[in-house]
């Protein structure tokens, strides 16, 4: 064997061992992300929410539709839920989101591009040209197709694609959120709006009363049994309920167009609900569950962790782009220097393949801080998904102790007016039978429609926490 077939069987043998390496160091730098792949930030949290006394029944993944036992309230969640305006935002940044995911998804495929050229040069009399040809006139006609396909080396497109998903997870989540916080919204707004109509009746109730009383003072002051003093005292007395009705009655058509609005209605539309503060529409046994939950059942605080996923993604992304990148064009299509021969085949054939490796050297420290300040936005990812999930344990444990503490101030209010209803009865007939004064008939109705009211706001403020309660264990969402 000559020396000269030596060398070709050499550059043979190096060629197809270059041709089984490259691909496996390619794929082998293509898994090769340059950070290292994401991890949940350790978060120590209690094994039970402060507050918390016993477990009860989990609620957070109880539809709402099964949690409210009230069909008016679930029938106007319903309607929140179509069409509130809020909600319809929120699940257009989803669609928006898809959009960017379904680009993301295709990173790893060439570009393609038709082109189409015509060009005609006109050189001058003195030029080079002109020394060596009497045509001074260049025609160049080319229609091609370009290909152009970036191996993924360093999992830059990899780190951008999951930064897509973790983006449009993360709208998806915040639109439960939204979702869920309507959900609450719609249930205490409901609550407050029978509040008021029960602070209406129990007033109306208690200008009746009033005026009663107010009667029979009259009577007894023509009788000369009590002085113009009391008469004229119990009268200002009517006058200041009468004088709370038109209060209530605004404070009742606000939160109407308040209800309104958050079901995307024109306000003014009447609110339907049945009538009285009824603690059974709520199930009986409320459990929160644990605060390791929150990471499943809650969409802010995944959301919050998809934010930080996608931040993570998108840092990688930014240190691949100061490492080197390797990309194959090619380009095929026809030429010539004559119109009339341009689409003869094959005479006009051409074709070009090129492979390039471009490795940033100084580009102004533009990649350098790219990368810094995706890192910095990690960090800020990272602090607010902690952040998130603090307040949220927090939220828990405010929204237990409101429905406990709410529940005992429930029980004495109610047993103070059952008291005060004996008092300003038994008041009336003494008053008749003079063994009572006029001042004391008069204390004792302000008090019971003092206590009446306090009643009726407890009643609203416990039924309002545990719908807060549901809200902050992630309640609200599922279907």
């Amino acid at each position: 064997m000559s020396r000269r077939e030596h060398k070709a069987m050499k550059r043979v043998l190096w060629c197809r061992i270059t041709a089984a390496v490259m691909p496996v160091c390619i794929f082998a730098l293509a898994a090769c992300s340059p950070v290292r792949e994401y991890q949940r930030p350790e978060m120590p949290l209690p094994s039970a929410y402060p507050g918390q006394e016993g477990a009860g029944r989990p609620i957070a993944a109880i539809p709402y539709r099964s949690f409210f036992a009230d069909p008016e309230l679930r029938a106007l969640i319903d309607s929140a839920i179509v069409s509130n305006q809020d909600l319809q935002i929120a699940l257009k940044n989803i669609d928006y989101a898809k959009q960017s995911l379904d680009v993301a998804r295709l990173g790893n495929l060439p570009t393609v591009n038709l082109q189409g050229t015509a060009t005609s040069s006109k050189y001058s009399d003195n030029s080079l040209r002109a020394l060596s040809t009497s045509d001074l006139t260049v025609k160049d006609y080319s229609a091609s197709l370009l290909a152009s396909w970036e191996f993924d080396i360093w999992a830059k497109i990899g780190n951008r694609k999951k930064s897509a998903l973790a983006e449009y997870l993360r709208s998806t989540d915040a639109a439960r959120a939204v979702r869920t916080r309507l959900v609450s919204d719609v249930a205490q707004g409901y609550w407050n709006l029978k509040m008021l109509d029960a602070q209406i009746d129990i007033t109306r109730r208690n200008v009746s009363l009033a005026d009663s009383t107010l009667t029979m003072m009259r009577l007894q002051y023509d009788a000369g049994y009590v002085t113009s003093l009391a008469v004229q005292q119990q009268e200002a007395r009517l006058q200041a309920a009468n004088q709370s009705i038109p209060k209530l009655e605004a404070l009742r058509s606000a939160q109407e167009n308040a209800l309104s609005i958050l079901a995307a209605r024109m306000p003014g539309s009447p609110v339907k609900r049945s009538p009285g503060l009824d603690r059974s529409s709520l199930p009986d046994s409320l459990g929160a569950g644990v605060p390791l939950e929150l990471l499943r059942n809650r969409p802010d605080v995944r959301a919050a962790e998809e934010s930080l996923m996608a931040q993570h993604a998108s840092m990688g992304a930014s240190k691949a782009m100061l490492y080197p990148s390797l990309t194959i064009t090619a380009q095929g299509g026809l030429n010539s220097i004559s119109s009339n021969n341009w689409f003869s085949t094959p005479g006009s054939l051409f074709s070009i393949v090129s492979g390039s490796v471009l490795q940033p050297v100084f580009r102004h420290g533009e990649l350098s801080a790219q990368y810094k300040q995706s890192k910095i936005r990690r960090d800020q990812a990272e602090l607010t998904f902690r952040q998130t999930l603090l307040k949220s344990v927090g939220e828990v444990s405010d929204a237990l102790v409101q429905v406990r503490k709410t529940g005992e101030q429930e029980q004495f209010a109610s047993r103070r007016v059952a008291l005060l209803r004996s008092a300003a009865r038994n008041s009336y007939l003494l008053f008749q039978s003079g063994m009572a004064t006029y001042l004391e008939v008069i204390t004792a109705e302000s008090d019971l429609l003092q206590a009446e009211l306090d009643l009726a706001d407890v009643q609203r403020r416990r039924l309002s926490a545990v719908a807060d309660l549901y809200r902050s264990v992630g309640g609200g969402w599922q279907d």
